[in-house]
């Protein structure tokens, strides 16, 4: 299977999938213990959510799980939140806290990993926003994510349920940010943060240079925003998805349209 999937379109927003996909090479799916094949940390069905919520639009989706190698960590394994419960570059755990590994991978191994997935993931995405920008002379990334609304191993209480990262103003253009937090917040039903439990993954803060004409904003959504339910079998709810699509193309359609008049300043 390819790693990565992309779709090319002629919009100014790129749409980053980094944790969608499900595909664990046989070698080391023989590696996860019980919790492990459960996949229970992916970010279920966000690529059905955001499909066609954007016209032209262009997509970069992961096809591996986070388990395997997690595309939005620094290559390095530099924690992306010092002090605080995360998962690294390879987890060693799932977001509740417990061993996903019956045989741990090596550094050896997570360094095959990092070359065989990660970097072929930003391979293409950094290919996709450079194309973009040529096109344009900006390019905008949005970083699609979405996590179970409560889990006490990585933050109290119950997550909004639009947590909005740019690593606290620093990765775009001030008025992305702020339309980005303002169509959410108008949003009816929905909760919203800004640069909360979640500031922006690595991706977003190594993209996102906006003197370069790469600007990048990540959304975490709250699972219970489209799911169903938040256990398995992760099912997909298209009411409330119908619901939370509306605001989705709200808010990519202002993005592309600041971009595509020269406002972002």
């Amino acid at each position: 299977m390819t790693p990565v999937e992309v779709q090319q379109g002629d919009s100014p927003v790129v749409l980053g999938l980094p944790h969608t996909g499900t595909y664990v090479p046989p070698d080391i799916h023989a590696c996860l213990n019980a919790t492990g094949r459960d996949l229970r940390d992916t970010d279920w069905h966000v690529h059905t959510l955001y499909d066609g919520v954007l016209q032209g639009a262009t997509t970069v989706r992961a096809t591996f799980h986070r388990y395997v190698v997690d595309a939005n960590r620094d290559p390095s394994g530099t924690s992306l939140y010092p002090g605080q419960n995360t998962t690294g570059l390879v987890p060693l755990t799932d977001f509740d806290g417990q061993d996903i590994w019956l045989t741990p991978p090596t550094v050896d191994a997570v360094q095959d990993r990092r070359r065989r997935f990660h970097a072929a993931y930003h391979a293409a995405l950094r290919a996709e926003l450079d194309r973009v920008r040529a096109l344009h002379g900006i390019a905008i990334l949005y970083d699609c994510h979405s996590i179970r609304s409560r889990i006490p191993f990585l933050f109290d209480g119950t997550l909004p349920d639009f947590s909005i990262g740019t690593n606290l103003g620093t990765t775009c253009a001030p008025v992305i940010e702020t339309a980005a937090y303002g169509i959410c917040r108008a949003a009816d039903r929905f909760s919203t943060v800004l640069n909360g439990r979640f500031k922006g993954g690595w991706t977003t803060r190594h993209y996102g240079q906006p003197r370069a004409g790469i600007h990048a904003i990540q959304m975490e959504l709250a699972q219970s925003t489209y799911l169903t339910t938040e256990r398995p079998p992760w099912p997909y709810d298209p009411g409330k998805a119908a619901r939370l699509r509306r605001t989705l193309s709200r808010l990519l359609g202002k993005l592309a349209h600041l971009a595509l008049n020269g406002d972002l300043t």
